[in-house]
């Protein structure tokens, strides 16, 4: 076994993530046998001091088992209908199939909104911590009968990559209907390699990922990719595995090289900061100049307003704005001190103009470097 499953499979706190694929055979219906089997596998670690979270898909695809549809819809009112009918079903199976190990389960809903928002945030890490040490299993979905195109995650990779954030996990387990990460694309090249492991922020990766042409979920490799490096900003490495394999959750905690391991390399990132990098969506961009670039990346100080050429958006005091060079380039992003009227104002300005031409004592950085993390190289 490498030195980098080794060390993972000491960890004690792990979300695992099963995709919609697995869970309804392939669109025919909760296949519950195999779900039963995966339960007792989670419920066995779980009595044998493991803190586990579950990430579960199928709420749409059950539902469209019940309502007899055997193509995803596109239509959003079309996927919640689906959802709220398929969630009933697909909860109700997991507590039934726990209880019998004597293992609680508890249900959690979310929407990108509920981790956008910082106080929201922190309840949700706060509750899923407080499950977690009552020794219950959160089954965590995203709530797709309230979600829309503009506050949905996109795929439960990313939700499950967030959650690993959101509660320190020390590792992910994606379960699909690949057997990992291979170096091309299986179905069209036999001579396809597994890749067994590798470090998540591997550029070399992007090219052996691809996506997803299932028709139940929404996600494909290279989604899972990315949940990977996303899990990686708290430390927390990645196995993407085969779900469908017999006894898949006991061989990999037995030591089996099973899937491709995607290790985190990089320290993990303060909380505030991870919150920061891993929301979906922000209030405004402000375009940097190179010497601004150069300072966040070369020197790690705060974003003063000298340093911005332009601002986009209407946003407030506080607000998550992304930070970009002038390629327009994402870099950085962070919580603004100005408003997007008072921002413009004060664009190419020194800090010691900002009083007079705002009327009141301002703060000399438009961004401190404590509320702002840098998202990729320049």
């Amino acid at each position: 076994m490498d030195q980098a499953r080794a060390g993972l499979i000491k960890g004690r706190r792990w979300v695992i993530k099963i995709g919609s694929a697995l869970l309804t055979n392939n669109g025919k219906g909760l296949d519950q046998s195999a779900m039963q089997a995966w339960v007792e596998q989670m419920a066995e670690l779980a009595n044998a001091g493991f803190e586990i979270v579950l990430v579960s898909s199928g709420a749409v695809a059950a539902g469209m088992g019940v309502l007899g549809w055997h193509k995803r819809p596109e239509a959003i009112n079309e996927l919640q209908a689906a959802a709220a009918v398929g969630q009933m079903g697909l909860i109700q199976c997991y507590e039934q199939m726990f209880k019998q190990h004597s293992v609680h389960t508890a249900q959690i809903l979310l929407i990108n909104d509920d981790l956008a928002n910082r106080k929201r945030y922190l309840n949700a890490r706060s509750t899923l911590k407080t499950l977690i040490k009552h020794r219950v299993i959160p089954i965590v979905n995203e709530n797709d009968t309230v979600a829309t195109d503009e506050i949905r995650f996109g795929d439960n990779d990313t939700l499950a990559a967030m959650v690993a954030n959101l509660i320190d996990a020390d590792g992910l387990i994606i379960m699909t209907d690949q057997l990992g990460l291979f170096d091309s694309d299986p179905r069209n090249n036999p001579e396809a390699r597994l890749i067994s492991q590798a470090f998540a922020d591997d550029d070399a990766l992007d090219g052996m990922a691809g996506e997803s042409k299932g028709a139940l979920g929404r996600g494909g490799m290279y989604t899972k990719l990315r949940a990977a490096r996303l899990a990686a900003r708290s430390g927390t490495s990645t196995i993407i595995v085969g779900g469908s394999q017999p006894e898949v959750l006991r061989r990999i905690f037995a030591g089996e090289e099973l899937g491709t391991c995607l290790e985190a390399r990089q320290k993990p990132w303060a909380a505030r900061k991870q919150w920061l990098a891993g929301l979906l969506s922000v209030a405004g961009r402000i375009t940097l100049d190179d010497g601004a670039v150069n300072v966040l990346h070369q020197h790690g100080r705060s974003l003063l307003p000298v340093g911005v050429v332009a601002i986009s958006g209407d946003f407030e005091r506080g607000e998550v704005v992304d930070c970009v060079n002038q390629e327009g380039k994402v870099i950085a992003r962070g919580l603004i001190n100005y408003s997007s009227d008072e921002a413009t104002k004060i664009l190419r300005k020194s800090s010691t103009e900002l009083t007079a031409i705002l009327g009141y004592e301002g703060d000399h950085e438009m961004i401190h470097r404590d509320n702002l993390v840098l998202v990729a190289s320049r």
